[in-house]
């Protein structure tokens, strides 16, 4: 039995490996050389820190916005860095300018493991909220918080990219005088940002000989004035300087009038919006304020960043977005020099930032602050803010804003000497086409003379012949 099977299994084996040597072998397929592998993509997370809610919710979307129009411009360009591709995200949160809120959201940021921090809007959210983002080592940059304490602190990853309360108060202290204002009063609202802003005005207004009469405080939750108004009309100040943001100083300026006070009001960049002008209505008319950096219209990419603005959201740039906008690009142009979306990595070439922004050439000095900032001056006119004068600033900022204007200004006369040209061209083709018709008259009357005369002499000849 058993030999019977060893039998039938070598038959067996012996059909396979015939069957098997009689077939062809087919030659395997070469591998075709892979494609590419697709880079990685890294999603850096950027925090935005503003007042969302409360009555400065109009400057904490303003500066929103400006942060979504950069995110948005970085990631239409496909920015590859350190070898992959990035992707930004904002994570925006809403410190309703309250220092506890703003240290709260401050902190859920850090947890949140963000790459760079834009903001806070206002000093008193964005001072105490710095010393956590340092702590995590997570570079701040903050396109409106003026307060000189930020960047006294000694944190490394503290910067500001305008210009802080003691460039600001020297200029507004020193235009009061050249105003001819000899007796002010002073009034804050005790925030970091204005009492800051009013401190330094006081001292650049006493040593411009000015005569601070009367020193007076509110709180940046109040709407009527009229307690403190009332003391500082006994004074006859002829000026009144608020150290606050516009949801105060508009009603202020009203209640002034209200009151029958004539002094003049001036107050920083926190009053120098149209919602101020909102506000105040006619009391705003007339009075003065000031913002850092120049005008818009007089910067190179000033006109084409207000027209992408306005069409993208629909709205008027209320004060900081064009700041918050160059703060984002600021460090989105240091993760690309540094080729690291890390913050340690990226942090040190914040520092050496040489970034031709929308609102100035921005530089950093030892402390973060922006180096040679300018301060301008705005006087409401006819319910707009109109253009008075700047005073600072780097001399290559001054140099390119003088060009631009100059530039304007040659545009404006080859306009008018065009215009001018074509006018005069319209005259004298006027007079030619007259001459012209004329001359045409002139023919008809020549040939119709001559046809006349060559009538007559036939005439003449028809009754010479006919009388021979």
């Amino acid at each position: 039995m058993h030999a019977k099977l060893s039998i039938v299994a070598l038959s067996i084996v012996a059909a396979f490996a015939f069957s098997a040597c009689g077939q062809k072998e087919e030659p395997k397929p070469v591998a075709a050389p892979g494609a590419p592998a697709a880079k990685p993509e890294v999603v850096v997370k950027l925090g935005h820190v503003a007042p969302m809610t409360g009555p400065q919710a109009h400057l904490g979307k303003d500066n929103e916005n400006g942060a979504v129009l950069a995110v948005e411009e970085l990631n239409a360009q496909g920015l590859e860095i350190g070898g992959a591709k990035i992707k930004f995200q904002l994570l925006a949160e809403d410190d309703a300018a309250d220092p506890k809120q703003g240290a709260i959201v401050a902190q859920k940021l850090v947890d949140a493991k963000v790459n760079g921090v834009i903001g806070h809007l206002n000093s008193g959210t964005t001072i105490p909220a710095s010393k956590l983002y340092a702590d995590a080592g997570i570079p701040q940059i903050s396109g409106s918080a003026t307060n000189p304490k930020y960047t006294q602190q000694g944190f490394k990853t503290a910067f500001r990219v305008m210009a802080n309360d003691v460039q600001q108060g020297k200029v507004l202290g020193e235009f009061a005088a050249k105003q001819g204002i000899k007796t002010v009063a002073v009034v804050d609202d005790r925030t970091a940002y204005g009492q800051g802003l009013a401190d330094e005005f006081k001292k650049a207004a006493e040593a411009a000989g000015l005569k601070v009469v009367a020193t007076e405080y509110t709180n940046d939750k109040a709407t009527d004035f009229k307690a403190i108004l009332t003391k500082i009309k006994s004074t006859k100040a002829e000026l009144v300087f608020y150290g606050g943001m516009d949801a105060q100083g508009g009603p202020m300026a009203k209640q002034m009038k209200e009151l029958g006070i004539k002094a003049k009001f001036l107050g920083g960049d926190g009053v120098c919006t149209p919602e101020f002008m909102k506000l105040g209505g006619e009391a705003a008319e007339g009075n003065y304020c000031s913002l850092p950096g120049m005008p818009l219209e007089k910067l190179a990419k000033g006109p084409e960043f207000k027209e992408r603005f306005t069409k993208k959201f629909n709205a008027d740039i209320q004060l900081y977005s064009p700041y918050v906008y160059d703060a984002v690009m600021v460090m989105a142009d240091a993760m690309k020099r540094a080729d690291s979306v890390e913050s340690a990595k990226f942090l040190p070439a914040i520092g050496q930032t040489k970034y031709d922004g929308v609102t100035a050439l921005i530089e950093f000095d030892a402390q973060g602050d922006l180096k040679g900032g300018a301060i301008s001056i705005y006087q409401y006119k006819g319910g707009k803010l109109e253009y008075v004068e700047t005073l600072g600033g780097t001399p290559v900022d001054v140099a390119k804003a003088e060009v631009k204007e100059a530039v304007a200004e040659v545009k404006d006369a080859a306009k008018a000497v065009a215009g001018a040209a074509a006018a005069v061209g319209k005259e004298v083709a006027a007079e030619a086409k007259d001459v012209a018709k004329s001359a045409t008259e002139a023919g008809k009357d020549a040939v119709k003379a001559g046809a006349e005369a060559v009538k007559n002499a036939a005439d003449a000849t028809k009754a010479a012949v006919e009388k021979k």
